[in-house]
């Protein structure tokens, strides 16, 4: 099997390139991130992100033929040989594989990922019906991998303005749980032509999330409520 990796090491490099490397004996059903273990054993300068390996943690996050996805729970079986990886879309190259997600947490950060409650705290517990809660599924699912704020045009073009589709889905996450309080708080930060608004709707952010969530129905959510608490 042959696969193609982008190589860069600022340190020494004057410019990216693409390594190819031969790995033999894959069984079936080989999942990408061993692929790239046995590589790493060839050659101990190839630097990747990867923890849990079991599609939670969403550090191993990079782009195999042109799509991002997670190397953890993705099968050799299912991608074009030869494979070409590498890494992910519009954020800073550390070296190879492994990218800068600053900018992505900051994003993540403005948008206060956590209940607001202004009235006084219960002695016991925040209560929810079971269709409140229900509200709320498609949005904490969230890993935090960055597929989909990294396949979004909008965010390339405006990475220092746009919030972004990851960050987006959880400003929508707490919109909508009964529980929050800071609605207008979140949507006055939100307010303006790059935020919020520069989603054009592409889509790409569904296409790549690895955990099946749709960005695109809670960003027109926000839209939606901004608009409506506007009139």
């Amino acid at each position: 099997m042959e696969v193609r990796i982008y190589r860069y090491n600022p340190e020494t490099d004057h410019s990216p390139y693409m390594q190819s490397y031969q790995v033999e004996s894959v069984a079936d059903g080989t999942m990408l991130l061993d692929v790239l273990k046995s590589i790493k054993a060839q050659d101990e300068t190839l630097s990747f992100r990867y923890s849990c390996g079991e599609g939670v943690c969403g550090s191993d996050a990079v782009n195999v033929n042109g799509r991002n996805l997670l190397t953890c729970i993705t099968s050799v079986n299912d991608l074009k040989h030869p494979i070409e990886i590498r890494p992910v879309t519009g954020m800073p190259v550390i070296r190879d594989l492994v990218v800068d997600m600053s900018q992505f947490y900051h994003h993540y950060r403005s948008v206060d990922p956590y209940l607001m409650v202004h009235d006084p705290v219960p002695e016991d517990e925040f209560l929810q019906s079971p269709e409140q809660r229900d509200k709320l599924d498609g949005l904490y699912e969230c890993i935090m991998c960055g597929c989909c704020t990294t396949a979004c045009p909008s965010f390339w073009w405006n990475p220092e303005r746009f919030r972004g589709p990851a960050a987006l889905l959880q400003a929508y996450r707490f919109v909508a749980d009964s529980r929050d309080q800071g609605t207008a708080t979140r949507l006055k930060a939100l307010d303006g032509p790059y935020r919020l608004f520069r989603c054009h709707t592409i889509m790409n952010c569904v296409d790549a999330c690895p955990k099946g969530l749709n960005p695109t129905h809670a960003i027109a959510e926000l839209k939606k409520k901004m608009l409506k608490d506007s009139i």
